[in-house]
């Protein structure tokens, strides 16, 4: 299963690590990693693949609500499907 997490928020130390830290923890793979900071806001989108993940999408959402929490950030997670239709264009 294809995810999409999206992290928005005040550029800081340690939003990447958290967020990679947590795919390594529980074996989802980052497939697409992009991120840009404009003028002191951080904006970055991961893909990745969650086949073989140790936890489901809610667990993902919870755990990574708490870290972005903690950092000051939003993060969220989506099933790609779901991203994909909601930001389609035309």
């Amino acid at each position: 299963m294809k995810v999409v997490i999206t992290v928005v928020g005040l550029d800081r130390t340690g939003i990447i690590a958290t967020v990679s830290n947590v795919m390594a923890e529980y074996g989802i793979n980052i497939e697409t990693i992009n991120q840009v900071i404009l003028d002191g806001l951080f904006n970055m989108v991961m893909i990745v693949d969650m086949e073989k993940s140790a936890i489901d999408l809610e667990e993902l959402q919870n755990v990574l609500k708490e870290k972005g929490d903690v950092l000051g950030v939003e993060i969220r997670a989506q099933h790609a499907d779901i991203f994909y239709a909601m930001h389609r264009v035309g």
